[in-house]
């Protein structure tokens, strides 16, 4: 395997894993192999594997991101990487020279030896390796870990036994964001689908019952439950694109500071008063090319934040600004939005975790991915959104886009 491909030639690394052949395919033998297995402890614990002289390309195994544990025909450790000794708190140096089984005592979850279980020098001559699988180091620590035996023959003995470690947490930390939010998800659907299976159950059962205003009252509330579970279903696609770097910004023309107005007026007509709105554009502002349905979503998604949470005036300050990325002309490139209220804003404890997942800003309502998805659309257009307090006292929201390209032209 070979890493960055620049044209120049540099010196070989000692310790660098030069790229060699590929392996050897079943019924065919690897020279290679035949050689005497000598192992080159340097004063940093590395043993040398196969490294060439004028080899141009090459990793040092102490850059791979997972562990990597080798051990030699009689089960000598002759490989541990920097990042073995990380997950397994055991020196290099501790781990070279010894056992496999005494360098890498694993358990499985059961608490049996996987060494003795598995038996990679004296078990079936026919196996390739171990799949991965939750085993515990000393302590109880878990590991996940991948086994593949190589040999010089289909059923010849092992020569090289390649154990690759990965730490369990990232995954534990995934394992438990999915798990929240299938719970916040089953959470909120349960509450309008039970509503709208009671009134249309009642509906159908005693239509002749009820007066028209009734009847209407109950189709109203049904509505109002569709939307709110056709609500979550997009949050739940859109969490699923960001998180899969799927989510597409079709780029078009936006006037941003009409894009707010509508939202303001669409408040004012609801109810609220007018003069809790104060909207400031500096002009001139540079073109805005960007997806137009998300900004809506970002923009109404920030101020429905600032009037259920926030108290006083919502001032909404629309500003021509560097952008995030620098242009060798010095000029205005990109548009600022900022959305700040009066209220007791958010605690600066709280500020670091605003935009992952569930974090809500009170106990009123909401799922708590509004913001989680109002940073991926604004990092989807190549912005940058921030929280901070206002000169007010409350929360202030800025989010920061590009210019950007027009759709036509990527």
């Amino acid at each position: 395997m070979g890493v960055g491909t620049s044209g120049a030639k540099s010196a070989p690394r000692a310790r660098d894993v030069r790229d060699t052949p590929a392996p050897p395919r079943a019924g065919q033998h690897d020279d290679r192999l035949d050689a005497d297995h000598d192992v080159d402890h340097g004063a940093d614990g590395g043993a040398g594997l196969g490294s060439e002289p004028g080899d141009e390309l090459g990793i040092d195994p102490d850059d791979l991101p997972d562990g990597l544990v080798i051990a030699d025909e009689n089960g000598r450790v002759i490989r541990f990487n920097a990042a073995a000794a990380r997950i397994t708190a055991v020196p290099a140096a501790t781990a070279l020279g010894r056992h496999l089984e005494s360098a890498l005592p694993l358990e499985d979850l059961e608490g049996r030896r996987w060494w003795q279980l598995t038996d990679p020098y004296g078990g079936l001559a026919i196996r390739v390796g171990q799949p991965e699988r939750n085993l515990l180091l000393p302590g109880g620590r878990e590991v996940l870990v991948t086994a593949r035996y190589v040999r010089t023959a289909p059923t010849g003995p092992v020569r090289r036994v390649v154990v690759s470690l990965r730490d369990t947490e990232a995954r534990r930390r995934t394992e438990r964001s999915h798990a929240e939010l299938i719970a916040t998800v089953a959470h909120e659907l349960r509450s309008p689908l039970t509503s709208v299976k009671g009134f249309t159950a009642t509906l159908l059962a005693k239509w002749e019952r009820f007066t028209d205003d009734q009847k209407k009252l109950m189709l109203e509330t049904v509505d109002a439950d569709a939307n709110r579970v056709t609500r979550l279903i997009a949050e739940l696609l859109d969490i699923s694109r960001i998180d899969s770097g799927r989510l597409e910004v079709r780029r078009q023309p936006v006037d941003i500071g009409a894009a707010v107005g509508r939202h303001i007026q669409a408040y004012v007509t609801s109810g609220q008063p007018a003069d809790r709105f104060l909207l400031r554009i500096e002009q001139p502002l540079p073109p805005l090319w960007a997806d137009p349905d998300k900004i809506d979503q970002v923009l109404s998604n920030l101020l429905e934040n600032a009037v259920r949470h926030g108290e006083g005036t919502v001032t909404i300050d629309v500003t021509p600004s560097a952008s995030p990325r620098e242009r060798e002309d010095g000029e205005n490139a990109a548009t600022s939005v900022t959305v700040s209220d009066e209220g007791t804003g958010i605690p600066e404890e709280s500020m670091n975790r605003v935009f992952t997942r569930f974090w809500r800003g009170s106990k009123r309502g909401g799922t708590g991915l509004g913001l989680y998805i109002v940073k991926g659309i604004v990092e989807a257009h190549g912005g940058t959104i921030t929280v901070g307090r206002a000169p007010g006292g409350g929360a202030e929201f800025r989010f920061t886009l590009p210019v950007g390209t027009p759709a036509y032209l990527l």
